[in-house]
């Protein structure tokens, strides 16, 4: 199943606890909390383009599985990861943050982002 495709956010759960956890400031934490976010992701075999808008935050990373990357990070931090693929999940970790990205079918793409415990997990509907 290929993830390509523009996707928009349906619901999230643990928004605010998280973005405090990761040290997103207040400002930034009340802007995006209402907002729907939209993922759009462009996939050419292995390599992947995932582009995320929330209000005027655009947040762009391009990756080939397995292979170390730079990616930035939701507080914009640039970082270096490998992101790899099990079947339609794609998992890497940033800064101690687990990140989860499962096509669960060819319409919900469901992201999951993990640090000590606390979960933030964003559902959404392709468009």
């Amino acid at each position: 199943m290929s993830f390509s495709g523009i996707y928009q956010m349906e619901t999230h759960e643990n928004f605010e606890s998280f973005m405090e956890a990761i040290g997103l400031p207040d400002e930034l934490i009340q802007e995006g909390k209402d907002i729907k976010s939209i993922s759009e992701i462009e996939q050419t075999g292995d390599h992947f383009k995932m582009t995320v808008t929330t209000g005027t935050r655009i947040l762009t990373n391009s990756f080939t599985i397995g292979q170390e990357t730079e990616l930035e990070s939701p507080t914009g931090e640039k970082v270096t990861s490998v992101v790899m693929r099990e079947g339609n999940k794609l998992t890497s970790l940033i800064n101690g943050i687990e990140y989860v990205t499962e096509l669960i079918d060819t319409n919900i793409l469901v992201n999951t982002m993990t640090l000590a415990g606390i979960s933030y997990k964003r559902t959404s509907k392709r468009i």
